[in-house]
């Protein structure tokens, strides 16, 4: 029997605290499902600054420490949502996109939205399969 979990994560992981009442990641068998990240600092919980190419860096890196204590990393993504305020960003977000997959790339949706969360410029969350040797790490938090 499959059995659903969800994780939240201490800011001492590197994961940056949630900005809501929500989960980093919610397991269902060897799919985890990652809550968007935004280009916030983990220490701080603030909102870093720079264009959308820092963004889109940090929100990868945030993305990076939530999956780290699963043992998966981005290349174990099986679809990624990219959510941008200003779709004339969507050069320099893919660019620095392209940076932190192997190819061949997941797939991938990008929208244009009105507005997120701590006025960030990208968002981005995950559908991840999780690596068979990483099928009973990590304890519910």
């Amino acid at each position: 029997m499959t059995q659903l979990q969800r994780f939240t994560f201490d800011p001492g992981t590197g994961a940056p605290p949630p900005v809501g009442p929500f989960s980093h990641a919610t397991r269902w068998g060897d799919q985890l499902f990652v809550t968007g990240q935004m280009p916030t600092d983990p220490a701080t919980g603030a909102l870093i600054s720079g264009g959308v190419v820092e963004q889109t860096r940090q929100v990868m890196r945030n993305l990076q420490a939530v999956l780290q204590p699963f043992g998966a990393s981005l290349d174990d993504a099986l679809m990624v949502r990219v959510y941008l305020t200003d779709f004339g960003d969507f050069a320099a977000m893919n660019e620095e996109y392209e940076r932190w997959f192997s190819a061949p790339r997941p797939s991938r949706t990008c929208v244009g939205v009105t507005g997120l969360a701590v006025d960030a410029l990208v968002e981005i969350d995950l559908i991840v399969g999780l690596p068979d040797d990483a099928a009973h790490r990590t304890e519910g938090r």
